[in-house]
């Protein structure tokens, strides 16, 4: 029986028998681990604050014959503002959600549960826009998952800063406009302005640390989010429908 205590992130929770639940969390060291929380929805449970959706805890797991069981939880941040808002509380289990797609059963994504967990902080003390820290998340989330986009310079004629850029969404690479033909790619390729694309560089190639510390004007934050967005969606070939709730609330 194995035994270790670590951190971790619950991305998700199911109800299980009369008072267990089985969590799916983003362990510190672990990557993605499916865990049972035996009795965690009896009344007083200790383990009831750390089986959350959401909560950020110091486990106690045990490993036996490959099921994974948590036996204590110190939660070290709840995020308490964000299910405040449901437009917030939205945002972070999109996040959440895209943790769980992109990361695998045991194998560790190294930066993925800092940037949701530094993603859910911002969110949780209401700093940046919802627009900028989403964008933000979404593609650092994908370069994490290793598909980094390529923006230094326009793919075919190597100007670092292209003629009306735009950045193709199924090759990751940055263009000028006049250069879409010689790509010789024909899926979707979105424009970018000065901004967003220094915005883009900024969040793919800085101190990951420092990610969310930057403003764009409103116009290149549109165009920084949704080329960000359609571009995760597009690298991962698949929709979420916490984002789609999301979303659905801003129509």
């Amino acid at each position: 029986m194995a035994h270790i205590v670590t951190r971790g992130l619950v991305l998700r929770e199911v109800a299980y028998k009369e008072s267990d639940k089985i969590l799916t969390v983003l362990l510190e060291g672990e990557g993605k681990r499916t865990v049972k929380a035996a009795g965690c929805r009896r009344k007083n449970s200790p383990l009831a604050a750390g089986s959350q959706a959401l909560a950020y805890a110091e486990m106690s797991l045990f490993d036996y014959r490959d099921r994974w069981s948590l036996k204590e939880a110190n939660t070290l941040q709840e995020f308490r503002n964000i299910p405040k808002s449901i437009e917030k509380l939205s945002l972070a289990s999109y996040f959440a959600e895209v943790c769980e797609a992109v990361a695998e059963e045991g194998v560790e994504v190294p930066g993925l549960l800092s940037l949701a967990l530094n993603s859910l902080y911002m969110l949780d003390k209401m700093g940046p826009p919802e627009g900028l820290i989403k964008a933000v998340f979404e593609l650092k989330a994908a370069c994490l998952a290793g598909y980094e986009p390529l923006l230094d310079a326009c793919a075919v004629c190597g100007k670092a800063e292209p003629e009306e850029p735009r950045l193709s969404l199924n090759e990751g690479v940055l263009h000028c406009a006049g250069c879409r033909r010689e790509l010789g790619e024909e899926g979707v390729s979105l424009p970018l302005d000065g901004s967003a694309l220094a915005a883009m560089r900024y969040v793919a190639y800085g101190n990951p640390k420092r990610l969310f510390s930057f403003t764009l004007p409103e116009r290149s934050l549109e165009v920084f989010s949704g080329v960000c967005e359609s571009f995760l969606l597009t690298q991962l070939e698949r929709g979420f429908r916490t984002l789609d709730f999301y979303k659905s609330l801003g129509a």
